[in-house]
């Protein structure tokens, strides 16, 4: 079990944060389960924030803090009838020595309680848009409160998004959550490395009705589970020939091709903390020489973003480093063609190269995929630029990268048929994507475990 020092600490940090900015209370829900039909639910996942500062896995939990450092929990009682059927429950007695909460409650008790404990306090925080619902109660108890201002009942008279407090701590990783990605990113490397292998070799044996997407994507879910994944981290991508022009495909019964491409996008949740791996490989095992060629271009491109991946850069750089690499290689292999588009700066300032590249290389991974955080500097001061779709607006500078930030890397070049596109080209794409840990001299990449050089994918299909 994780020691619980280690969320009373966080809980702490955001004591500190209330008290900083003048005192006040935040209220935190979690998820709540949600039904998937008839008598079933969609497998439970917690919410982050709440997981963040607890560690707290059930369903029907809310946390308060405050600004003094008071911390209550307010759970699912005991209920053996219901225990029976539906699991194990902590229940508000065992709550404070097994997490560390200062106190805990039934859940039936939080309208009381709350309408009390906000009585004095100078504000309230809590997640905006993130809960359905959670403004109309945090309405009802302060109603509760104003309907006793009469009788001294102080109500808070300012609300806050307790996101903008979170985000920040959950950007930066400690290293308790740095270990839990690193093993994320190894099971996840292992799973493509199965994929792979599998792949190829249902390719050599014939298989009868021919190897499909989701046979993939058995192996994939096999190996996440088998290492001790509670769940897939998204919705695992897995795109073979054509279908790897679609961002977000997901997996289907498309046949793998022999002398076609797949590209998988796929990675384990462990422990509330995700893991985002792209890799795209020949069915076969052999890349052709169209393939070959624009893959390197592609992990030429990736390999320039994670040399621009350290201290004092900012979040948009290795994005541009990339991207200059791409736009060389659509130059060069007439993708682009040099007549009608010009050289590289040319290009990118035309954004020509979205025809074939119309994503950013990377976003930050923590508890989510797509994990929580800025992309720009908060402290920056906003400038009027143009954005990706050409309009102008005002921003500030890009996030600067610091020691325990983690971020994807991953670009790629995906050719659908088209007019002036080279035939050779048609229906490839590609996309090499691993997760990245800002270190003090660079980054480590944590989901290297599963080969990205084109020679060492054939190797590894081949054995």
């Amino acid at each position: 079990m994780t020691d619980h020092r280690i969320y009373a600490k966080r809980r702490a940090a955001v004591a500190r944060a209330l008290k900083a900015a003048g005192g006040g209370i935040a209220v935190l829900p979690t998820a709540p389960e949600v039904a998937r039909n008839r008598d079933s639910d969609f497998p439970y996942r917690h919410d982050s924030y709440f997981y963040y500062l607890t560690g707290f896995s059930e369903p029907g939990a809310w946390l308060v803090i405050e600004a003094s450092g008071q911390t209550s929990l307010f759970c699912r009682p005991k209920d053996l009838e219901r225990e029976i059927w539906d699991g194990f429950r902590l229940g508000p007695k065992a709550a404070p020595e097994t997490l560390g909460v200062d106190r805990a409650f039934a859940l039936d008790e939080l309208d009381k309680r709350l309408s009390e404990v906000l009585d004095g306090q100078n504000a309230v925080w809590f997640p905006f848009a993130t809960h359905k619902g959670l403004e109309t109660q945090v309405d009802g108890w302060l109603g509760q409160l104003r309907a006793r201002v009469r009788f001294g009942a102080q109500c808070p008279h300012s609300q806050h998004d307790l996101c903008k407090l979170l985000d920040e701590m959950r950007l930066v990783k400690d290293s308790h959550e740095v270990g839990i990605l690193r093993r994320a990113g190894r099971i996840s490397a292992g799973a493509h490395v199965r994929a792979m292998q599998t792949s190829a070799a249902m390719l050599r044996a014939g298989v009868k009705g021919g190897a499909r997407e989701y046979h993939l994507e058995a192996e994939l879910l096999h190996e996440f589970r088998r290492h001790g994944s509670q769940f897939p981290a998204y919705g695992s991508i897995v795109a073979a020939g054509a279908n790897a022009c679609v961002l977000h495909y997901r997996a289907g019964n498309a046949e793998l091709r022999d002398g076609e491409l797949c590209l998988i996008d796929a990675g384990c949740e462990l422990d509330g903390y995700a893991s985002d791996i792209t890799r795209t490989f020949p069915v076969n095992g052999k890349f052709t020489p169209a393939q070959r060629r624009l893959y390197d271009i592609v992990l030429a491109a990736q390999s320039a973003a994670v040399a621009a991946t350290r201290p004092g850069k900012r979040f948009s750089d290795p994005h541009d480093a990339a991207t200059r690499v791409l736009v060389e290689g659509m130059l060069e292999t007439g993708l682009l063609p040099k007549g009608k588009h010009g050289k590289v700066d040319d290009v990118l300032a035309s954004g020509a190269y979205r025809q074939f590249y119309m994503h950013r290389t990377g976003h930050w991974m923590g508890m989510d995929v797509h994990d929580c955080g800025d992309y720009t500097e908060p402290e920056g001061k906003a400038t009027l630029q143009t954005d990706a779709l050409g309009q102008q607006v005002m921003r500030k500078p890009s996030r600067i990268l610091r020691p325990g930030m983690v971020l994807t890397i991953e670009p790629g070049i995906y050719v659908r048929p088209a007019k002036g596109v080279p035939k050779e080209f048609w229906n490839i794409g590609i996309r090499i994507e691993d997760d990245a840990l800002v270190t003090a001299k660079g980054c480590e990449l944590l989901t290297r475990g599963v080969p990205v050089d084109a020679d060492e994918i054939e190797a590894l299909m081949r054995g």
